[in-house]
């Protein structure tokens, strides 16, 4: 089946589940953040499991549902854990579910992820505002026939990441005593962690994080032209920087600790939307 049949058919379901409920904003919550959608109100539960061509992650944390609802007087449509690159699905197959936002009519894309601080100015449990981002998984979600319908053929990524929605969210959260860094993001594809070498070569080139998702979904977004706002937690520091042994548990241990600096931040990005 080819790609815009399965886009169709996706936002069929979801939209016959949502009913008259109209989500503004897309959310993507990754490891060990998934918390934040259940306390959304007035919730709308949609597994994964149910509706075509979504994956079901195989990471754990991810519950794998998408949960609409309520949230600072917006109408959000989270998605509780995502589908990875490193789990064997194509980068067209891991966004469907942005393009599916899209279709829904959905105008503004949240995206978080967990990650590993490359910048020796981090440290552990640090939020980062996402600035820009490097593409090094060696894919891309638009190659393959264009979808005409969703964007251009060559989308610029000049200004991916809202400059005025940053500015506004730092300046909010500064008000508040919230330490937000901004920093570059680099995709690696995964599953293992970097190596020492490749986390001096990622500082080298000016990234701040890495990290093995976040950037195909953002480059369909753009594709789409919708406003994306990323943030990055800094769960560890990335290999050859600290002593300790990297492991995925680890990483949820961090998430879970900073919870609420980040519910907070994800707050203020939705009152500034």
């Amino acid at each position: 089946m080819d790609l815009t049949k399965r886009i169709e058919e996706a936002t069929a379901y979801v939209r016959s589940k949502l009913g008259d409920v109209q989500p503004e904003v897309g959310l993507i919550l990754g490891s060990g953040l998934g918390g934040y959608a259940d306390d959304l109100e007035d919730p709308i539960i949609i597994p994964y499991a149910d509706i075509p061509g979504f994956f079901v992650s195989t990471v754990v944390g991810h519950k794998g549902q998408l949960v609409a609802g309520r949230r600072q007087g917006v109408t959000v449509l989270a998605m509780q854990g995502r589908s990875h690159y490193y789990e064997g699905h194509t980068q067209q197959e891991i966004t469907l579910p942005v393009r599916v936002m899209k279709q829904l009519g959905i105008h503004t894309l949240i995206i978080t992820n967990a990650a590993g601080g490359v910048n020796e100015a981090f440290a552990e449990g640090a939020l980062m505002v996402i600035r820009d981002h490097i593409n090094f998984s060696g894919q891309n979600p638009l190659i393959g026939p264009n979808l005409a319908d969703c964007g251009p053929r060559f989308p610029a990524m000049t200004k991916v990441y809202d400059k005025n929605l940053r500015t506004q969210i730092l300046t909010k959260a500064a008000a508040e005593g919230i330490a937000l860094n901004e920093g570059v993001y680099m995709m690696f594809s995964g599953p293992n962690y970097e190596t020492p070498a490749e986390i001096r070569f990622a500082r080298t080139i000016g990234a701040d994080a890495v990290g093995m998702s976040t950037v195909p979904e953002v480059i369909v977004a753009a594709h789409a032209e919708m406003r994306v706002f990323g943030i990055s937690c800094i769960t560890n520091m990335a290999a050859g920087m600290a002593d300790e042994h990297l492991c995925h548990a680890d990483v949820e241990e961090v998430a879970k600790r900073v919870r609420s600096t980040f519910v907070r931040v994800l707050d203020l990005a939705l009152e500034t939307i």
